[in-house]
C-alpha cells in the first residue's frame, strides 16, 4: 500500500528515516569484516584456516567463516566499499526481503563452493558481492518494474567490470566464488521475485501490459482474406436478414415512421 503524506515535508522526513534505517544492516555487516580482521592480525592466525576448503568435512566451517576472513588489509578494504553500497541498495530498495536475501546468497554461496570449487581454501566476501550483483540486476529482469530496471542498470554501469572475476585460472583469486555467487544471487532473485515491495503493483512490474490490453483496430476485418468472395456475400446476406427479422419484432419509434396524411 502507497503511503500518503501531508505535506512535502513529511515525505522528506519519511525518505530521510527510511535512508538511515536502511544503513544500519550494511554497517553492521562491513563492521563484522573489519573486526574478524582486527582480530586476525592480533592473533596471528592463518586466515585460510578459516576458510572454505572443498569437499573437505573441516573445511564446512568455512561457509560461515569463510566470507568474514580476508588474506590482506588491501583484500578487505577492495571488499569492504562495493559489500557496503550494495548491501545498502539491497536493504533501502527491496527490505521486506533484504536480510533473508543476504542471508540465503552467503550460505548458499558458501555450500556450492564447498560442492564445486577446487580443493583449496576460499577466503574473502566476494562471492557474495558477486551474488548481491547478479541479485540486484535480476530483480529488474524477474520484477520488470521501472525502479528495478533501473537500478539494475546502475548496477551494471558500476560494477560491469567485475564480470572479468569469473575467468577460469586467475592467480590468486577464487573465481569459483565469483561465479557460483553470481548464480546463486539470480537463483535467490528469482524466488523472490513476487514478494511486492511497498509501491510496487502489477502495473509497474509491467510497463507494456497496457498496450497489450488494448484492443487493435484494423481498417478490414482480419480473416477478410481467410473467406471466398461467395462465404463474405453469404455472411452479408444472413447479416441482412437478421436486420430485417430485428427490424419485424421491434419497430422503430413513431417519430420515424412513414405516415400518410
Amino acid at each position: 500500500m502507497r503511503q500518503y503524506f501531508e505535506s512535502e515535508s513529511d515525505s522528506l522526513e519519511a525518505t530521510r528515516r527510511h535512508f538511515v534505517e536502511s544503513l544500519r544492516f550494511p554497517f553492521i555487516v562491513v563492521t563484522m569484516l573489519w573486526i574478524v580482521h582486527f582480530w586476525q592480525m592480533a592473533a596471528e592466525w592463518d586466515p585460510a584456516e578459516f576458510g572454505i576448503i572443498s569437499r573437505r568435512v573441516y573445511g564446512i566451517r568455512g561457509m560461515v567463516t569463510g566470507p568474514l576472513v580476508h588474506g590482506s588489509w588491501g583484500h578487505l578494504i577492495s571488499n569492504t566499499f562495493p559489500m557496503l553500497v550494495l548491501t545498502w541498495m539491497m536493504t533501502y530498495f527491496y527490505r521486506r526481503v533484504a536480510q533473508q536475501a543476504f542471508f540465503a546468497i552467503y550460505f548458499l554461496t558458501g555450500a556450492m563452493v564447498w560442492l564445486f570449487a577446487r580443493p583449496v581454501s576460499h577466503i574473502g566476501a566476494s562471492g557474495v558481492i558477486y551474488g548481491l550483483v547478479a541479485f540486484i540486476f535480476w530483480n529488474g529482469i524477474f520484477r520488470r518494474s521501472l525502479r528495478s530496471i533501473i537500478l539494475g542498470a546502475i548496477v551494471m554501469l558500476l560494477y560491469s567490470g567485475m564480470f572479468l572475476g569469473v575467468l577460469p585460472d586467475q592467480e590468486g583469486i577464487s573465481w569459483e566464488s565469483h561465479l557460483l555467487g553470481g548464480l546463486v544471487g539470480i537463483a535467490v532473485s528469482y524466488y523472490f521475485r513476487d514478494q511486492l515491495e511497498e509501491g510496487e503493483d502489477e502495473e509497474e512490474r509491467d510497463p507494456f501490459a497496457d498496450e497489450r490490453n488494448v484492443e487493435k483496430q484494423f481498417f478490414l476485418p482480419r480473416d477478410i482474406f481467410d473467406k471466398t468472395k461467395a462465404q463474405r456475400q453469404a455472411e452479408a446476406e444472413e447479416e441482412e436478414r437478421r436486420k430485417a427479422e430485428a427490424a419485424r419484432h421491434f419497430p422503430p419509434p413513431f417519430w420515424n415512421q412513414d405516415s400518410t396524411l
